[in-house]
């Protein structure tokens, strides 16, 4: 089998435009997690039109597409979009501008979606490879954890899979340009909420309560000192305060019984992210104490860090060069602090996750923000990408 460019996929200009019109329809009709009915029937009807076994309802509206290659093998791998939008009111004014109020594909999930349909399709007509090949549409990757239910649901025990591969587009970053390494690559994401209780009091009087708003002040003055003192010097973690909550606006005379303070805690290793955890409770705990006040903690784990093997990562540069040049590839690209569900389906099978440059400059909206918009112009490097995947992993 050989390997695609996309300039090759250029050349079917009828291609390129229903690929870009789905994109479109998709984007002007953005659903957020597990609710992503339409986008799925949409899915559903490609990949049956294409002849491929189709099984829905894994993840509530996960699609799972299967491709017989047309010789004998025994290797099997998936490939996987997101196909969820977010709650953000779009304000691109674009023509096809999503249609739901507080709503938009602001991530680009649209474009990763059809790019992996017209891999689809391309393979589809052209399956000369050796085994077989999974595409992988899933839900709810925005918080909500999508691939996580999506394995509980029996995801690599339907489909078993010898690799999975993903991807997701890079704002800023010149069109088609890919960075990816092996080993770590994006943070886990974790919550974290500190509570905490006093009895309140007059402001006038504080000396007659406990006040919880000077060691919760303390609390978050001090979260620098446990990256700088407890986190060693070669690991990287970040903890930030995204939510606080104390009092009433109209009683500014009356110290608050309560204080809430949320953030997020992300690392790179299961050992950081213990350290994280304990840290955090203890500083809450050790600033409430002398002060009479009590600090609840509640750590919530969300996503595991992305972990790329690296046979795999090997695998998706030798893909991404056939398509775009060694130069556009970076195989030791910085760690990213974003976190991403893919991590799920890498705890269970090896694979490799890459970033693909979106194109659009570097004054460009980024992603999770009401002007962002996926580039057109990366949707045949993308297919060119995953058809490459194939023709690397199964086509020799």
């Amino acid at each position: 089998m050989q390997t695609v460019t996309p300039d090759t996929l250029h050349a079917d200009a009828d291609f390129i435009a229903r690929l870009t019109a789905i994109r479109h329809d998709i984007h002007r009709h953005p659903e957020t997690a597990f609710e992503e009915t339409r986008t799925a029937d949409i899915v559903a009807a490609f990949l049956d039109g294409l002849g491929l076994e189709v099984h829905r309802g894994l993840g509530v509206t996960g699609v799972v597409g299967t491709l017989k290659g047309a010789r004998p093998g025994q290797r099997v791998i998936g490939l996987r979009a997101d196909m969820d939008a977010l709650f953000i009111e779009e304000q691109t004014g674009l023509r096809y501008a999503s249609a739901v109020p507080g709503k938009m594909h602001a991530c680009g999930h649209d474009g990763h979606t059809t790019m992996l349909l017209g891999a689809a399709e391309k393979l589809a007509q052209n399956p000369d490879f050796a085994g077989i090949v999974h595409f992988i549409f899933q839900p709810a990757e925005e918080g909500l954890g999508g691939a996580r239910v999506m394995i509980e649901d029996g995801l690599f025990d339907m489909f078993p899979c010898d690799a999975v591969y993903g991807l997701h587009n890079a704002p800023k970053e010149p069109l088609g340009s890919v960075q990816t390494r092996p080993g770590p690559f994006l943070s886990a994401g974790d919550t974290w909420e500190v509570i905490f209780d006093g009895s309140g009091g007059h402001g006038a009087m504080p000396h007659t309560a406990t006040d919880p708003t000077v060691p919760a002040g303390q609390f978050i003055t001090s979260l620098a000192q446990i990256i700088s003192r407890k986190v060693p010097s070669n690991d990287a973690a970040v903890i930030s305060v995204g939510h606080i909550a104390a009092g009433t606006y109209d009683s500014p005379n009356i110290i608050p019984s309560r204080v809430t303070v949320r953030g997020t805690a992300r690392s790179y290793r299961p050992e950081i992210r213990d350290i994280l955890e304990t840290s955090i409770n203890a500083f809450a705990t050790h600033c409430a104490a002398p002060h009479g006040v009590t600090a609840r903690t509640i750590y919530t784990r969300r996503y595991p860090p992305l972990v790329n093997t690296a046979p795999e990562v090997a695998i998706a540069a030798a893909a991404a060069t056939s398509a775009v040049g060694t130069d556009q590839v970076t195989i030791d690209a910085a760690p990213i602090g974003g976190s991403e569900d893919f991590s799920f389906m890498l705890e269970k099978v090896p694979g490799a996750y890459v970033m693909i440059g979106n194109g659009d400059g570097p004054d460009a909206a980024f992603v999770h923000t009401p002007k962002y918009n996926f580039n057109d112009a990366l949707i045949p490097i993308g297919v060119a990408y995953w058809v490459n995947i194939v023709a690397t992993e199964l086509g020799g």
